[in-house]
């Protein structure tokens, strides 16, 4: 794999992809799409921007995925071993495996008692916010773009003028008065 226009590594984004795409899954990006395995309609992680988020630099993983990237293609070469599974070998062997795989792979290493659990809970947590919060993106900006998985979650468009207001509580009642100070905008005056 060579890289790619971005500069990224393609090894490291594949096997990215395919863990993000393990934890929320999307549909294939083409008939080449090898890191998103394909098993859910709809954007997913990926489509999410999940390795966006994952190299954003404020949110103190960056500077790990190359370590994290290495890591999961070891155990995934170790896990298809131990099991039999034939891998591909033009692909990084946690792309390579079969998602159901993928799933009881990324299922063992968040488990409770592996070791490394905290870095891959981490990791999984990164590739789920990528989804349902799009924590790397304005949220008007990720509506306007069609943002998969806050359309997915059925997350409330602001108003013409980039403006939330809700003319029903969300709620269903109202829960405290508007604050005397606040301006029409919704701040504190």
């Amino acid at each position: 794999m060579r890289s790619d226009d971005s500069g990224r590594d393609p090894v490291r984004t594949a096997t990215l992809e395919a863990f993000a795409d393990t934890i929320i899954p999307g549909e294939r990006r083409g008939p080449d799409d090898r890191a998103v395995a394909g098993a859910a309609s709809g954007g997913g992680a990926v489509a999410s921007g999940a390795i966006d988020l994952l190299e954003d630099p404020a949110g103190g993983l960056a500077e790990g995925l190359d370590a994290l990237a290495m890591s999961l293609n070891a155990y995934a070469a170790d896990y298809a071993a131990d099991r039999g599974v034939p891998l591909d070998d033009d692909l990084p062997p946690f792309v390579a495996l079969p998602f159901e795989h993928r799933s009881a792979l990324v299922g063992e290493l968040t488990a409770p008692d592996h070791p490394e659990k905290q870095m891959w809970v981490g990791l999984a947590l990164f590739s789920n916010m990528a989804f349902d919060s799009a924590a790397h993106l304005s949220t008007p900006e990720a509506l306007a773009a069609g943002h998969p998985g806050l359309l997915s979650i059925g997350y409330a468009r602001p108003d013409d003028d980039g403006l939330y207001r809700f003319p029903s509580f969300s709620y269903g009642r109202q829960l405290a008065d508007v604050h005397p100070d606040t301006s029409p905008t919704g701040s504190l005056a």
